[in-house]
């Protein structure tokens, strides 16, 4: 049971607004998602057309491709892409959140200095934004993987931890993707994310192993941040789970967790100078 201070906030809350000056963080990014549930609730085709991208691929490359190929790695070619086609929903859902609306709010329509004139503080909004994103990213992911289910393409009893891995991917690209916004000065510099997604979604082994790429190019991809997200929904959704699953884990976290307070730190700047 969570003890109370003398003035009914919680002790939890109570010693990290003692670490973190109260003109950062006022302990109420909940607000920021529930903003944003009010502005996507009369919005939700936006939610429904995200989720077909990467049914379409499944569909055309997992089962339309995949007639070509026997199997890769030991699995049979849907079952291969199917969790890396997880991961990249995941992370399209949480980048694309984080980055155009993001620089919106900040640009024009000037949402977050209306905030700063509440109690709120910059970590609020950093954390509040990369929640709505992880939870927009974990809807497309939730059903991706019913539809995975559907064309039993899940053969392992861990990929009931496939939604909360899904969940941390999310929050991994979104808090990262938060970050980078902060640094945009027009609509132009926004090619850059394709120019970032695009080859992470191609080249992290979504559609091919490791193996095929020459030992330069699997140096560089075993440091993306995809590659990892892949690694962990493949091993969880087939069941091929080991210690290295804890790496990916790990670097998702320190990766969400830098991308956090940078995002923070960034739109104190923006905010307030």
């Amino acid at each position: 049971m969570t003890r109370t201070l003398d003035r009914g906030v919680p002790e939890s809350r109570g010693l990290l607004l003692r670490i973190v000056p109260p003109g950062l963080y006022a302990g109420r990014p909940h607000v920021i998602v529930e903003r944003a549930h009010l502005v996507y609730r009369r919005a939700w085709t936006s939610f429904v057309s995200g989720f077909f991208e990467p049914l379409f691929f499944l569909l055309s490359l997992g089962f339309g491709f995949g007639q070509l190929v026997s199997a890769v790695d030991g699995l049979p070619y849907p079952a291969f892409v199917a969790p890396a086609l997880l991961a990249a929903s995941a992370m399209n859902g949480a980048v694309f959140d984080t980055t155009y609306n993001l620089f919106l709010k900040v640009k024009y329509s000037k949402v977050y200095e209306a905030m700063l004139n509440t109690p709120m503080g910059p970590i609020d909004i950093a954390v509040g934004e990369a929640t709505w994103a992880l939870l927009r990213g974990g809807l497309y992911s939730a059903g991706f993987l019913v539809v995975m289910l559907g064309f039993g393409l899940v053969t392992s009893a861990w990929a009931l931890l496939a939604l909360p891995a899904c969940l941390l991917v999310a929050l991994a690209f979104a808090a990262v993707g938060m970050a980078g916004s902060t640094f945009m000065r027009s609509w132009q510099d926004f090619d850059m994310v394709q120019l970032v997604v695009l080859p992470l979604f191609l080249f992290s082994t979504t559609f091919y192993p490791l193996s095929v790429y020459p030992s330069w190019l699997q140096a560089i991809v075993q440091w993306t941040p995809l590659y990892h997200s892949i690694e962990l929904l493949r091993a969880l959704t087939t069941g091929s789970v080991g210690w290295g699953v804890l790496a990916h884990v790990l670097y998702l976290v320190v990766m969400g967790a830098v991308g956090v307070l940078v995002a923070a730190r960034r739109l104190g700047k923006l905010l307030t100078s």
